[in-house]
């Protein structure tokens, strides 16, 4: 589940860009109104309901009560990025747009200080465990988003991607599972970031005269020109979807409106060319203190030399793997070739086309589905599983397969959606990916993003419940991407051998990505090495070796060292209970267990592991175990 390109993200300060690299995993996701309002968040809506949101069920007390604590940053959210807090499920926002007006910063520093002084106080009267633990992930969070803002403001112009943060407020209105009733939003949202209504100034104008204001310090460090670059060549693809979406919903009246929209947006754009291009980056890489935050932004708790270190010789040993099933692939198919990479090949030459795509992959989760229950790896829900082709605007905000998160909050039956882009945007053209449209890999493809992947971690929290916090607040890329990595080696040993083997090339992929991405940033890997070792070694298409090194380089650097450290995690935690348990460990029960926490990282899920399943298992509690000696 890949991060989308930073759009909204870029325009606010880190204190109020609160989870929106989840849809990076969460970022792609009844008019009423937003949450109770903290100090610094703004008035609901004149006659709007003000039923508390949850996520699921409504659940025990505590749950209650830690949802009504988590109105102090939904609010904050709902202020600054109301967008984003509509994509979650808050209702009364679809009408309302992201406010990057003059002195934003200091309205986000402020609400932020705010926000925390409120949670803060909250804590200290709080007795209950699981609602402290809420109370702390939430602060925690306020915290470190307002560091990356401190960080941000101190190192970087205030680039906005305006296109992308444009199209991403307007998808979030205009979807299959969107309600009818919503979906006139989508115009008034058009018309206010065009500045069409009264008291909005277009947002292409705000973003322009902030960025114009900041060009003058020399100091502050502008995009990297492959960026911004790839962020020019995204805007038709982006203003192309927003039409496509309105006329395939039809909201109507949009025609006008969007068309000053895309005039204001191609000016913006004629600006960026002429004022940021010049001080666009030919370094990609991001000042140390940046690349720092941004892992551990991302969940990234190893040092980076363990890091690197433990993700060589996960490549190396993953590879050797690979060259003892290779001959057994190639024996069962009647190939001549042995070495890993000449099989893949070999696999790759069976692609799916066109209309023979989506069946396969609807067939694919059927079978994976019945290993599940049969091997009793995890509990499943009693639904079908969504999948879908992307458009090219989601492709250009998302070049990768993944998982579109349902909303969390308030959901009413709206299931995740497993997104299938076929091409990237390049400067050349189209580049086709050959990655994932091929049969031997549709196994792990489908167990990463359907189940018992990510599909499987939001509809547990939707249909199941969990509170707020641990649900929005607690995410990071490294629990969420943990488990996918997770869910991949779990159906490993039940897949055909082609299937295994592009099951470990996958897991090669996640090892390499631990080296390349901090040896990018680092200036020890070059691109070009990047490149080959990707498309040599990986076996990776053209166009997915492309879309990692943008990764890596400029659109999430970091994220992707995210999947090695949250899958090696997720194995320690249960090394750990299959130590305690012995014979009485249960690997369904654990995995349920695990999905049940929410989207815990990995500290606070090992500590429920301990304190709670190891327990519920027969198993002796930390505090009862004898302690460690030499």
């Amino acid at each position: 589940m890949p991060p989308p390109r930073r759009s909204i993200a870029r325009a606010l300060p880190g204190t109020l860009a609160l989870m929106l690299a989840a849809g990076a995993a969460l970022a792609a996701k009844k008019p009423a109104a937003p949450p109770a309002k903290p100090a610094s968040t703004a008035a609901a809506p004149a006659g709007a309901a003000t039923a508390q949101p949850s996520v699921g069920p409504a659940g025990p007390a505590w749950v209650q009560r830690s949802n009504a604590n988590a109105m102090v940053v939904l609010g904050m959210i709902a202020r600054f990025v109301p967008e984003q807090a509509s994509m979650f499920g808050v209702p009364g926002l679809d009408q309302e747009i992201i406010d990057i007006k003059p002195g934003y910063e200091e309205r986000g520093r402020q609400a932020g200080a705010e926000a925390i002084a409120t949670l803060q106080q909250k804590l200290a009267s709080e007795k209950e465990a699981p609602v402290r633990q809420d109370l702390e992930i939430m602060i925690g969070t306020v915290r470190q988003r307002m560091e990356g803002d401190s960080l941000t403001r101190a190192l970087l112009l205030p680039y906005v991607d305006v296109n992308g943060t444009v199209f991403q407020g307007i998808k979030t209105l205009l979807g299959d599972q969107i309600a009818a009733e919503r979906r006139p939003a989508a115009l008034v949202r058009i018309k206010r970031y065009a500045g069409l209504e009264p008291g909005y100034t277009p947002i292409a104008k705000l973003a322009e005269d902030h960025l114009r204001e900041k060009l003058a310090d020399p100091a502050l460090l502008g995009p990297s020109k492959e960026e911004l670059e790839s962020d020019l060549r995204s805007g038709p693809t982006y203003l192309k979807g927003i039409g496509d979406l309105c006329k395939k919903y039809q909201v109507a009246g949009y025609e006008e409106p969007l068309a000053t929209l895309t005039k204001q947006l191609d000016d913006y754009g004629a600006f960026l060319r002429a004022s940021l291009m010049p001080r666009a980056r030919a370094d990609f890489r991001q000042p140390p203190a940046l690349y720092a935050y941004s892992l551990k932004g991302y969940g990234v708790d190893m040092p980076l030399n363990e890091l690197v270190g433990r993700a060589q010789a996960s490549f190396e040993e993953i590879q050797t793997q690979m060259e003892s099933l290779a001959p057994l692939v190639a024996k069962e198919k009647g190939w001549t070739v042995t070495d890993y990479r000449d099989v893949i090949k070999e696999l790759k030459k069976k692609q799916l086309v066109g209309d023979a795509i989506l069946p396969h992959y609807q067939q694919r989760v059927k079978d994976i589905e019945a290993i599940i229950r049969r091997e009793h790896i995890v509990t499943l829900p009693a639904r079908d599983m969504a999948i879908r082709m992307a458009t090219d605007a989601e492709t250009a905000a998302i070049p990768a397969p993944h998982m579109d998160p349902p909303r969390l909050i308030g959901n009413t039956g709206e299931k995740g959606t497993f997104i299938l882009p076929m091409h990237v945007p390049a400067a050349q053209g189209k580049l086709d990916f050959d990655d994932f449209t091929f049969e031997a890999d549709s196994w792990t493809l489908t167990a990463h993003e359907g189940r018992p992947g990510h599909e499987l971690q939001f509809s547990t929290m939707t249909e199941k419940g969990v509170s707020i916090p641990r649900a929005l607040f607690a995410f990071n890329s490294t629990n969420a991407e943990g488990w996918g990595l997770y869910s991949e080696a779990e159906m490993q040993p039940y897949e055909p051998l082609d299937g295994q083997l592009m099951t470990l090339q996958n897991r090669l992929l996640r090892a390499a990505r631990a080296i390349l991405d901090p040896g990018l940033q680092a200036g020890t890997v070059t691109k070009d090495q990047a490149m080959r070792v990707l498309r040599q070694d990986v076996c990776c298409s053209e166009a997915m070796a492309t879309q990692e090194v943008e990764r890596y380089t400029f659109r999430a650097p970091g994220q992707a060292t995210s999947y090695f450290v949250g899958y090696n995690r997720l194995l320690e935690t249960r090394s750990e209970a299959q130590r305690a348990l012995g014979d009485r460990f249960n690997r369904q029960a654990f995995n349920d267990f695990v999905l049940s926490q929410g989207l815990l990282p990995p500290t606070l899920l090992r500590k429920a592991v301990e304190e709670d399943f190891i327990p519920s298992q027969g198993g002796a509690t930390a505090a009862a175990k004898p302690a460690r000696t030499n």
